[in-house]
């Protein structure tokens, strides 16, 4: 019996696997015991047990809490003497329309003016001669964001341009250009 104890304490329990059993041991030992103390289960107590209505969080009475209406779109600010921004894009529209025809160079000065330091940047390597579409067949339409961030849409012949407009100090300028066929 010594011995047996001795291997027990000297040997299994120092191991990994002696330690994983005796917290086993332990844990079904606690399970056990909260069950002893608890009593006997109701079989009909749980998810078994569910309401025969709805359960209602708020207060029919009392009304609608939505949003009333929805609010007032921002209006773009455009610094004195400075191109409202539909105006902008008509201008940006009119030089991007302009590419076929001319040099890359020629092209990409007349939107220079009119367009990002960002914006200019990544036209660099844009061919002129790729522009799809060839003229204007209808009014811009803006979709203001923030009173410095619009988004503009240019109806072509072929398709849609949409252009988004920055204005950080009331000077619009375009950011980016996205064509859509149609």
């Amino acid at each position: 019996m010594r011995r047996a104890l001795e291997f027990l304490f000297t040997r299994v329990l120092r191991s990994r696997l002696g330690v994983a059993l005796v917290i086993a041991a332990l844990v079904f030992g606690v399970i056990g015991a909260a069950r002893l103390v608890s009593g006997p289960i109701d079989p009909a107590a749980g998810l078994s047990n569910r309401p025969h209505e709805p359960i209602s969080t708020a207060d029919p009475e009392a009304g609608d809490d939505g949003v009333a209406s929805s609010p007032a779109a921002p209006t773009p600010s455009t610094r004195p003497g400075d191109l409202p921004p539909e105006q902008a894009a008509g201008r940006f529209t009119t030089a991007w329309l302009s590419g076929p025809g001319s040099s890359a160079n020629d092209w990409q000065e007349r939107m220079r003016p009119l367009s990002t330091p960002a914006l200019t940047e990544k036209l660099t390597d844009a061919d002129p001669e790729r522009v799809p579409a060839r003229r204007v067949t209808g009014q811009v339409t803006l979709r203001p964001r923030t009173e410095s961030f619009v988004e503009a849409l240019i109806p072509l012949d072929n398709g849609q341009l949409r252009l988004e407009l920055v204005a950080p100090a009331g000077h619009w300028l375009v950011d980016a250009v996205d064509w859509e066929r149609q």
